[in-house]
């Protein structure tokens, strides 16, 4: 492992690109993404699980650039909806749907829900491929409430709905340093960037 790698991200998701960056800010690394390879074909994320998703997105960017790669997939888990949207969370209004489409259908479906059974959890899990092709694999999750409204304007997804009981904010409300402390892509990115700290010293 040379003391200066190239990391590739398999997104082309600019707010992850933006988030993990920052995670994993003063590493030894150069940071891409599949916006510098827009010859890598889109991934269909068709695992049964988070980890299967993160592999297949890492393992197939690897494959494409011969470099590095960094995946990830995460999801909210509402208890009252059995899970639900989970792997789903990205296109739960539908395949084409944005931010606003999945937080309205999450919103219609909480609508009578009382205070004590809006439980969720954020869910993320981390794959990354070195360039000889060994697997890493973190986890990371974080625990709190669909709120009866959003509120915040900060982070993406379906942070303005998450509320976060201890802070008494949703995760949009975060200052973007607690959020890269606490969040379930922190976690996880957080044990990964200890992975690569590991794989640097290693390759010294």
């Amino acid at each position: 492992m040379p003391d200066k790698l190239k990391i590739v991200l398999a997104t082309r998701n600019e707010d992850k690109v933006r988030e993990i960056g920052e995670i994993l800010a003063s590493l030894p690394v150069t940071l891409l993404s599949m916006a510098d390879y827009p010859d890598i074909p889109e991934i269909v994320e068709d695992g049964a699980t988070f980890l299967e998703n993160a592999r297949k997105k890492a393992e197939t960017v690897h494959k494409h650039t011969g470099l590095t790669s960094l995946a990830d997939d995460s999801g909210l888990e509402v208890d009252v909806l059995r899970g639900r949207p989970g792997l789903m969370s990205r296109r739960f209004a539908g395949p084409d749907a944005t931010y606003a489409d999945n937080n309205a259908m999450l919103m219609r479906y909480m609508k009578d829900i009382p205070r004590d059974a809006r439980g969720a959890r954020f869910v993320c899990v981390a794959a990354l491929i070195t360039e000889d092709g060994e697997a890493h694999f973190t986890e990371g999750e974080l625990k709190g409430r669909i709120a009866e409204s959003p509120a915040g304007e900060a982070g993406f997804g379906y942070d303005p709905l998450f509320f976060l009981p201890e802070h008494g904010k949703t995760v949009a409300e975060l200052d973007q340093g607690l959020k890269n402390e606490i969040s379930h892509r922190a976690k996880a990115m957080g044990a990964m960037r200890r992975v690569i700290e590991s794989l640097l010293g290693a390759g010294s």
